[in-house]
Order: C-alpha cells, then structure tokens, then sequence
C-alpha cells in the first residue's frame, strides 16, 4: 500500500517534518502561490499551512482525497472551516503552541510603552543621548486591564501581577470566581476603560471584536493609559487610535498586529510613543517547533481515523480524559450495529450512563456513527462527515444520557431502529484500569466477552448440542475459539453464541455451521 501523501505547503518545523515523514510520503509546495499549490492539491491526503496559503472552496476541490487541514499555529483567517467541513475535511490547529510566546510579546510591548525604549534606542544608535526626554513609568501599583482572559489573557495577567499591577479584566465568558484564583478583578469594559493605566488586548478577532477598541471606547480611558494589541489586527481601530494619540487622550501604545498585514506604512509610525512589530508574537524558535509536533501528531491522529482533539470543526469540542478511552470501544459497538442490522437504520440513539455522563460525550456520538458507517460506505467516514453521512442518508441521531447505570460503572449503547420496525442494540463497557474492552448486551441477550479482531454471532433455538456442533465445524476449518459465550432468554427459547476467533471464519464454514444449527441469524465481524 502506498503511503498516505501529507503536502507541505509553508515551512514547517523540522522536528514536526520528523514526525511526519516515517509514516507519510512528505510533499512540498510553495503554498502562496496558487499555479503550485492546487495542482499540488490532486492526490494528497492531508495539507499542513502556516498563513499564506489560502485554504478555500478552489483549493478543497482540487483535492478529492484531502481529510485534514492542519495550520501549524493558532488562528484560521486563511482556512473556509465552512467549506471544509462540508467537504468532510478536518480542520485543525495548534490553539495552544504560542500561547507563551504571545504572552511574553504582549509584556514586552507594554514594557517598552512604559520606558519608551524603541525611541530612545533610535536615538542612542544615531548619537543622540536623551535621558530627560524618554522618562517612563512604572508598572508597579498601576491597574492593568486585561481585553479577554482567555489562555494568553491569564497568562499575560499572570506575568504581570509579579510587577505588583491591580489586574481588572473585561470577559463576558470567564466567571468571576475562576478570574479571583488568578488575582484578576472581573468588571465591564466601560469600568477597564475608565480605571486602567495600562490596557492590553486578548480577544480572538470575530464579527462582535472588530473595531472593539475604537472612537467611542478611546473616548473614556485616561490620558495617561498606554494601549497594548497583540491578539488580532482590527480589535483596536488604528484610525481611532491615531485620533486618540494626536488629540492626547491616548499617551502611547505597543502594536504587534494590523488590521492589514504586511503593514509597513501606517499613520501610528508617524508617534514615538508607539512601538511597533511585524506580527511577532509567535515568532520564537519554542512557539515554531511546538507549533510544527502538534499539527503533525494531529495529522497523524486524522489520517489513522482517530479522533483529534485539537479539530475546530467537530461537534462536542475539547474531550475529557474520561471520555477518551470510550471512543474506540463506541465505533467498534457502531461497527457490530451494522453488522447485525444488515443495513441502515433510520434512527440511531446513543446511550452514555454511568459516571463518564458527567461530561461532555457529544464525541461519543460521533464515534458511533464513525462505526455505524465505517464499512458501507465507499469514502472514508472521519468524526467530521459522519453526521453529513447520517444526514445524507434520512438518519435521525439522538444522544441519551443519565448517571444511573445499574450493573456497569459506564454504559455505552448504540440502539437503533431499522426502516422494517425491527429494533438493534448493542452495549460495550471498559473494564480494569487498562481499559479492557467489553461487549456486554447484544438485542438484550447479556454476556461479558472481550472485544476481538474477529467475532461471530449466531442466534438460533435453544437446544443441547449446539455449542458441540459450533466447536466441531471451526475445529474442522482450522479456526480456533478464544472465547464463547452462551445467552439465552429462558431455558428452550431463543439463544445467542457470541464467539471471539483467532482468525477469519471462512464464508463456506459459517454457511455449513448455519445449516447445521438453523440458526436464524448469522453476523460475522472484524474489528481490525
């Protein structure tokens, strides 16, 4: 089998490229210009970007075999996660690479606000020596407040409370009791606004942050406040800004992103009090090479069909560790759904209960339908497509969940109702502190048999001398029984036998064990 093809269309780390290229076949392209990148597109299986590739509805369908997007870094202006998601492609970052590094860039930059440092080294280096002129302040006993107390916020208000700062910050979505662990005050942007000495922005840039910061916000901070953005270009209104700076209701500020990048000409140039970067907060040798291992261990994760937690375009977000564990059994129970029902059901309930219920299991759904349609389908069923296949196909899917579990500690069902009426569960539970796999009901017939690769399921007429003639019949064939389990409603009515193989039992071996038994049905599954 040909390796899988990963297409390199921006630099990428080496240690991420070492990651890569043992188990991928490594292409590279330069992906800003369009003539390379979309024939480049035609045959690979996942693209690794940085920001100039543009990732867009062109470029998706120049690849019919593309599963995975991965943009080595934090933001996605430049990936349509739309029309990925419709394409079934996996989008993915790393939301967590330069989290450091724009933190330390956002301290920087407000400490080179506060002691003027950019003008007076300008002056230094061209002979001018300037003390009085460049006199700053200090940080310590000033409030700072902080736009958004997201991941790079709380680290930036972290850094900054060992300078002895009051921390006040501004989050609709951060509660107040999680801000006071950290030492920050929680008040409205009108109060950060009116209070703070020194301000700084970590907001992720949307419809609703766009021009956050601008004429009428400028309006009511103190002369004296010096006004950091090194989130995202357009948050804080450069035009604003200016007026701010030239009328002195603004005494300087430290910009590290722009509205329009590259920005090599701007009006804020024109103020000493400002310093300025192009774009640098992820720019370290640390942030790159994190950046680089984690899109490629992503990459990894989406080309072998696993779930990826890093994913900005699958239901049910950041998954618990609870939970993880949970995924591999749930598509293997979705696979042995299939296998009994013969078919498609037009409704699937999945159930959760027991302690892991607690969380968020949307994941489990996914990894249900992952199963559900791993082998009837010709494309490949990622945890980003199989609620389109599920769509697409008239499914209706529910997600059931409760805390009681009377005979498991966690409960995982995939029950389903087929188009003729007929109804299909099955149920799987892990076991031991290794996770050990369990099928534990079947069509209500209950049993406690570790998953296999190879598993068969006969139901017939309960009966003396079945499991004999089931024995034989494999025995005879050269397939040798792991396990086996015998469930049955009551004594003399109807039974299942539930076996794990050591191999594939031949078509012609489990027709003749059909035969012999009358089995009324017949399922063989592998769970490779």
């Amino acid at each position: 089998m040909p390796k899988p093809a990963v297409l390199v269309a921006e630099e990428l780390s080496p240690a991420g490229l070492a990651l890569l290229e043992g188990d991928f076949e490594v292409r590279h392209t330069n992906g800003a210009d369009r003539s390379q990148l979309l024939p480049a597109l035609a045959d690979v299986d996942a693209l690794i970007v940085r920001s100039a590739t543009q990732v867009d509805a062109e470029a998706l369908a120049a690849a019919p075999r593309l599963k995975v997007v991965a943009r080595a870094g934090v933001g996605l202006d430049n990936v349509d996660v739309e029309a990925s998601t419709k394409a079934g492609v996996l989008v993915v970052n790393a939301p967590t690479s330069n989290i450091v590094s724009a933190a330390e860039q956002a301290v920087n930059l407000l400490l080179a606000s506060a002691r003027n440092t950019a003008p007076a080294h300008n002056a230094l280096i061209n002979g001018e020596w300037k003390r009085s002129k460049y006199t700053g302040v200090e940080l310590y006993d000033k409030t700072v407040g902080v736009v958004g107390l997201g991941r790079i916020g709380a680290l930036v208000a972290q850094r900054l409370s060992a300078f002895g700062t009051r921390l006040v910050a501004y989050d609709p979505f951060v509660q107040a009791a999680r801000a006071a662990q950290i030492g920050v005050e929680m008040v409205t942007l009108d109060e950060l606004l009116e209070r703070s000495d020194f301000i700084t922005i970590h907001l992720p840039k949307n419809k609703d942050t766009i021009g956050l910061i601008g004429d009428e916000a400028l309006a009511k901070v103190k002369p004296t406040v010096r006004i950091v953005n090194a989130a995202r270009g357009g948050i804080l209104d450069e035009a604003a800004l200016y007026r701010a700076l030239k009328e002195g209701r603004v005494a300087g500020a430290g910009i590290d992103v722009w509205a329009k990048e590259p920005c090599t000409d701007s009006p804020l140039f024109e103020f000493e009090s400002v310093v300025v970067a192009p774009h640098l907060g992820a720019s370290t040798h640390e942030a790159q090479e994190k950046a680089g291992t984690q899109v490629a261990r992503s990459v990894k994760l989406a080309l072998s069909g696993e779930f990826v937690p890093d994913a900005v375009n699958v239901q049910g977000g950041a998954v618990a560790e609870d939970v993880k564990p949970g995924l591999p059994l749930t598509e293997k129970l979705g696979r042995i759904f299939t296998a009994i029902a013969g078919g498609v059901a037009s409704r699937i309930d999945v159930e959760v209960r027991g302690e892991i219920a607690a969380h968020d299991v949307k994941v489990v759904e996914l990894a249900a339908l992952k199963g559900v349609f791993g082998d009837v389908v010709e494309e490949a069923v990622t945890f980003v497509n199989a609620p389109l296949l599920a769509k697409e196909r008239g499914v209706e899917v529910n997600l059931v969940t409760g805390d009681d579990s009377a005979d498991w500690r966690n409960l995982i069902t995939v029950r389903g109702v087929l188009p003729d009426g007929q109804q299909v569960s099955v149920s799987g539970t892990l076991s031991g502190p290794r996770h050990t796999e369990k099928l534990v009901e079947l069509n209500g017939y209950t049993m406690e048999i570790v998953l296999s690769e190879h598993m068969a399921f006969l139901a017939y007429d309960d009966r003396p001398g079945i499991v004999g003639t089931v024995g034989a019949l494999l025995g005879e064939a050269g397939v040798n029984i792991a396990g086996m389990q015998v469930s049955r409603d009551e004594e003399g009515g109807q039974a299942l036998i539930t076996l794990t193989v050591d191999s594939a039992i031949p078509d012609s071996t489990l027709a003749a064990i059909s035969t012999e038994i009358r089995a009324e049905t017949t399922r063989q599954v592998v769970l490779d």
